[in-house]
């Protein structure tokens, strides 16, 4: 079976591998881009996708590179706590959750791909721009403003905004509370976001706002922003655990870009063609969800087509599981907390308990781990996706 992949993201090489190791060596990924480089900001691998990774074959590289999480916090705009929990192996996964530069996975992967089919499986500078291919399938894993996905839904348009936009960078700073804890800091409309990437001192940090006007380029993650300006709007969020501000004016440079996701469709594949990650259902980011779901898209492919011989499968499972999370993140999945303790106590508060009972969070966090897919009991007894 000779397979065609659109993209060499993480959804694209997650998937030659995946197809690698379920058997099909007649595998080529194409990417518009002449060089591949190691572009973006951190992302989160939560444990359902590093058991994916693991089972390919990576969890060694994959620990090399990146800050195993410890715990997931959350704060009201005052830093004070509003719930947290452990995380990854910390909470009883058998496999960790991860904090990672993006361009960093996504040459680990670019490179293992390369060693695994050789050199030529990936075509750089070779865009696909729509349904033609001589293969027997088309992967359309080609990101949020895909090709593949715009000759499927022609009249589809560009990603709806929600109105909010996120600014993102990374900075060397002091490392805060653990060391390895993603926090969250917020009131439902402003948001900071900041976890450790690299050697303990490298922080990945998102600031998300409601922006006045027009947006700016929809799902353009490359768009420089202003330190001093976005640092403004974050003047008086200074905690004694973190001093956001600081952290923001310290950073290189940071990157604007609208919050935008796309409609659940009413299918992903037609006869040789399937779409698969964010050309499938882009989401907001929100959860820590995105590369995880592609990866998760990639093993669940591939076990597809091994075990039966189409694609039918893999849109059956992953295609109402991903447009329940679409639709969950847009309800501001885990993170609504912050939005109750501040529509609750918007002044602050003595104690979370009178504001957001622990029973209320407790159960606002294991839905959305149903809804992702990573609840621990679940995920920790599901039979492996694995094909051989």
């Amino acid at each position: 079976m000779q397979i065609t992949i659109a993209g060499s993201g993480i959804g694209g090489l997650a998937t030659a591998l995946s197809l690698h190791a379920a058997g099909f060596d007649d595998v080529v990924v194409h990417e518009a881009s002449p060089e591949i480089r190691p572009l973006g900001v951190g992302i989160n691998l939560l444990p359902h996708a590093v058991r994916e990774l693991t089972e390919l074959g990576l969890a060694d590289r994959l620990a090399a590179i990146a800050v195993r999480t410890a715990e997931l916090a959350y704060f009201n705009r005052y830093g004070q706590p509003v719930w947290s929990e452990p995380r990854g192996l910390d909470a009883g996964y058998r496999w960790p959750q991860y904090s990672v530069h993006r361009g960093r996975l996504q040459m680990l992967l670019l490179d293992a791909v390369r060693e695994r089919l050789g050199a030529d499986a990936v075509r750089t500078g070779s865009r696909i721009t729509g349904l033609e291919h001589d293969s027997d399938l088309l992967v359309g894993a080609d990101g949020i403003h895909s090709a593949v996905r715009a000759a499927l839904f022609p009249e589809e348009g560009a990603p709806p905004w929600n109105g909010l936009v996120l600014w993102r960078g990374t900075t060397y700073a002091p490392p805060f509370l653990t060391g390895r804890s993603m926090v969250m800091a917020g009131d439902g409309t402003q948001k900071f976001v900041a976890y450790p990437i690299g050697d303990g001192r490298l922080i990945n940090w998102i600031a998300e706002q409601p922006l006045d006007g027009e947006p700016p380029e929809r799902g353009n993650w490359n768009r420089p922003a202003d330190l001093a300006t976005v640092a403004e709007h974050f003047a008086d969020w200074t905690f004694d655990w973190l001093d956001v501000p600081a952290v923001i004016t310290a950073a290189e440079a940071a990157f604007e870009y609208p919050m935008v996701d796309r409609e659940p469709l009413p299918y992903w594949t037609r006869e040789d063609v399937v779409l698969l990650g964010d050309a499938a259902h882009a989401m907001y980011p929100v959860g820590s969800n995105g590369a995880s779901q592609a990866i998760i898209d990639a093993r669940v492919l591939a076990h597809s087509l091994a075990t039966t011989g189409s694609a039918a499968a893999y849109e059956e499972l992953r295609r109402p599981a991903t447009t329940a999370l679409q639709l969950a993140n847009r309800r501001q999945g885990p993170e609504v907390v912050m939005k109750l303790a501040h529509e609750r106590a918007p002044g602050g508060y003595a104690d979370i308990e009178d504001v957001v009972p622990l029973a209320e969070r407790e159960e606002i966090a294991a839905a959305y781990k149903r809804t992702a897919g990573f609840d621990p009991a679940l995920l920790n007894e599901r039979e492996s996706w694995s094909v051989r």
